[in-house]
This record gives C-alpha cells, sequence and structure tokens, in this order.
C-alpha cells in the first residue's frame, strides 16, 4: 500500500563478515588467469558499492521482500555484481575476493606504522572495526503513564532545495483514545531490523508503551541537482517535538543496516522555547553525517527502483527522546523506507507499536 566513510579502494577488515571466515576456499590469494577470478574495473565498482549498501550482517539470511528469498551478504554482493555488470562472480569467489583486500590493508598498516607500540594498538583497533561498539544501560522499568513528549514534524532534505522525506507528525494533537484506535504493528515484527540492545525490546521495557510508533516512508528521491559532488551539496534534516512542561531532553538518532547500528547521533536542548502553553524542542538544519550522505548518493545511483528498494529493505532508523535528568525514554519513532513512485513525491503512513 503506497499512500502517500568515503569510498576507499581497499577494504578493512570491518568488512570481513563472519560468513567471509568460514568459506571452504580462503585462498592467499586470487588466481590471476583465472577468468572468472579476474576483477575487471566495473566488477570492482560494483564490489565496491555492494560493500558499503550491504555491511557485514553476521551469519544471517536476509529475505528480500520482492522475491522472497534469503540471502546471506556474499551472495547479495555476488547478486549485485551480476545485476550491474551481468557478469557472475559466486558467493566464494565475494569471500575470497574479501580477505584478499582485507589481508592487504592490514600488511599496509604494518608496514607503513615503524613504532612497536603505535602498530599494536593500531592493529588492535583495526581487529575491533567488526562489531559495533554499543553502550550498556542497566535496567530501569519505565511506568505505562501518558505520552510525555510528541513528534510534531521531521523532514529531511538536501538544498537548492529537494525534500526527501517530510513528516508533519499528528501524534501531538491526537488524544490518547485517537492513538489506541491507531492501526497497530506488534513491535516483533520489526524488533531484527534494529540493534538487540537500544533497540525496540529495551525501549518498551523502560518507556511508555503508548509512546512508540512505526513510520513507513515512500522517500522521494528524483532529484534533479547534481550528484558528481555530493560534498559540495547541503544535506540536513529538520525535527520538532513539544511537550506539556519544560524538561531537559536528549534526542538519539541511530541509522541501522541490517539490524544493526551504524552511526548514533545525540543532540540535547536545555532550553525549549514556550509556545501556546506548550515547550518545543526544535532542531533546524541538523548536517547530516558522511554516512547518510554517500548512502543517499550512491542509492540515487541504482538504475532501477528494485535495487534501491532491495537495499532500503535492510536500512532503518531510530529516534528516541529522553528525559536527560531521569534518564526514561519518553518517545520512540522507528522509520522503514521505501522509494516512492508517486508523482506527488515523499509520502508516509503512521502506525502505533505494540507488543503482544
Amino acid at each position: 500500500m503506497e499512500p502517500n566513510k568515503a569510498w576507499s579502494t581497499v577494504v578493512p577488515s570491518s568488512v570481513v563478515d563472519d560468513d567471509d571466515m568460514n568459506e571452504e576456499d580462503e585462498e592467499a590469494e586470487e588466481d590471476p588467469n583465472d577468468a572468472e577470478g579476474v576483477w575487471s574495473p566495473d566488477i570492482e565498482q560494483s564490489f565496491q558499492e555492494a560493500l558499503a549498501l550491504y555491511p557485514p550482517c553476521g551469519r544471517r539470511k536476509i529475505i528480500l521482500s520482492d522475491e522472497g528469498k534469503m540471502y546471506g551478504r556474499n551472495e547479495l554482493i555476488a547478486r549485485y555484481i551480476k545485476l550491474r555488470t551481468g557478469k557472475t562472480r559466486t558467493r566464494k569467489q565475494v569471500s575470497s575476493h574479501i580477505q584478499v583486500l582485507a589481508r592487504r590493508k592490514t600488511k599496509e598498516v604494518q608496514t607503513n606504522i615503524k613504532d612497536p607500540a603505535t602498530k599494536e594498538k593500531a592493529m588492535h583497533s583495526l581487529s575491533q572495526l567488526s562489531s559495533a561498539q554499543i553502550r550498556r544501560h542497566g535496567p530501569r522499568p519505565g511506568e505505562h503513564r501518558a505520552q510525555a513528549v510528541t513528534g510534531v514534524e521531521s523532514s529531511a532534505y538536501q538544498q537548492q532545495r529537494h525534500i526527501f522525506a517530510h513528516i508533519n507528525c499528528p501524534m501531538g494533537q491526537l488524544p490518547e483514545s485517537a492513538i489506541a484506535r491507531m492501526e497497530s504493528v506488534d513491535q516483533s515484527q520489526i524488533a531484527d531490523k534494529f540493534p538487540a540492545k537500544r533497540g525496540l525490546n529495551d525501549f518498551f521495557d523502560k518507556g511508555p508503551e503508548s509512546a512508540a510508533f512505526l513510520v513507513k516512508i515512500w522517500a522521494d528521491i528524483n532529484t534533479t541537482l547534481p550528484e558528481d559532488h555530493p560534498g559540495n551539496m547541503f544535506y540536513g534534516h529538520t525535527t520538532v517535538y513539544e511537550s506539556q512542561e519544560s524538561m531537559n531532553l536528549s534526542f538519539s538518532t541511530k541509522v541501522c543496516s541490517f539490524g544493526k547500528q551504524v552511526v548514533e547521533k545525540v543532540e540535547k536542548h536545555i532550553s525549549p522555547h514556550s509556545e501556546n502553553g506548550k515547550y518545543i524542542y526544535q532542531n533546524e538544519r541538523i548536517p547530516m553525517c558522511e554516512y547518510m550522505i554517500n548512502f543517499i548518493s550512491k542509492l540515487r545511483q541504482l538504475p532501477e527502483k528494485f535495487m534501491m528498494n532491495s537495499v532500503l529493505e535492510n536500512f532503518t532508523i531510530m529516534q528516541v527522546v529522553t528525559n536527560t535528568d531521569t534518564g526514561e525514554p519518553l518517545l520512540c519513532i522507528a522509520y522503514v523506507f521505501e522509494v516512492s513512485s508517486s508523482v506527488h513525491g515523499a509520502q508516509r503512513h503512521i502506525y502505533r507499536l505494540s507488543r503482544s
């Protein structure tokens, strides 16, 4: 229903997935005489694009909704190469190529760093890149009470000027009874798209159940603005929240891929402004991180909509508003995405999240 970081020519060890270390054909080097083993420039380019679009996901299998098939990460990369170039690379060839480039990167680090202490520290850091470091919070059961903070408006855009997504949220104007009548989605259906720790389950354990929402976004990426130098453009987002009382709040935005957090941005507002008896917390022209800019840029370069949606199938965003004085989470909004095919641009649908 449709109702509405930089790119590298080498692969660090952070791209080596669990599957890569369990392939049967772990070879020291690829055979340059093997015709199928030759990685021509177009294949290498597609390989690099796929690495960025499909981050490591362990031994999980990913189901593509348009096909109903299950894929591991290396299979997704091989599939991407086939779609982009028409040339076949097997899952094992992809795994071997990843391992070879990772070993080359390790050798570069060892060669370029002469000081033993610095080298040991660098190698330790390199080895730790393969798993996200997520802070752990102790258990803090939350009361199930009236919603303390409501989302009012959110938009993401590229200036000069194109709006990828805009949400004028009605949650702030709806009474509790109206929220209860909203179409509901059980959080278990999408929980694996977010981190196991400090994800949806964590919010439901600590925050008010009536303050969790799912927003399905059909993003408009049909901008005619140039993409040759995305770093020269301003990519930003604006978010507005409101509450009935003045509080010190923090706003966490997590970008997730294959259910793992890849980047988190935390913003704090100490002095909200009062407006019509409510307290307004407004983030204006907040720059997007480099990961998001590159992601949007590469996504727009894909030739087919179904390829974009295959990538977006495993891309999510989660926003949590927390009372910094008490540590209590007050509001959670989870976002899932598809590409809009509407001539009217970006559209959205809001659901109430529940837990059975």
